[in-house]
């Protein structure tokens, strides 16, 4: 059975960082382009960062450059967010999603809520 499965979310201060991860199973990701993206209430769902399967090079959405880091660990069959310096318009569901020429999957999401 496919599965991403996010986790690490939760409730942090302005200026606070959280690390969010991404576990697979059923396929394996070393395959896969990995990304995350986000959707806040009331809108739609944009993206947020890639990670290539092939030379391991990322993209960011502006708002976050400088802010949030992508990695992955083939060898646990996981990606991460490292999130930093959050923002209360940072807020979202985060969603994970793995992507090649044959197969797009995604995960069920993880709260990520910035306030104080």
């Amino acid at each position: 059975q496919v599965q991403l499965v996010e986790s690490g979310g939760g409730l942090v201060q302005p200026g606070g960082s959280l690390k969010l991860s991404c576990a697979a199973s059923g396929f394996t990701v070393s395959a896969y382009a990995m990304s995350w993206y986000r959707q806040a209430p009331g809108k739609g769902r944009e993206f947020v960062a890639l990670i290539t399967e092939t030379d391991y090079s990322t993209n960011y959405r502006d708002s976050v450059k400088g802010r949030f880091t992508i990695s992955r660990d083939n060898a646990k069959n996981t990606a991460y967010l490292q999130m930093s310096s959050l923002k209360p318009e940072d807020t979202s569901v985060y969603y994970c999603n793995a992507k090649n020429s044959f197969s797009n999957y995604w995960g069920q999401g993880t709260q990520v809520t910035v306030s104080s």
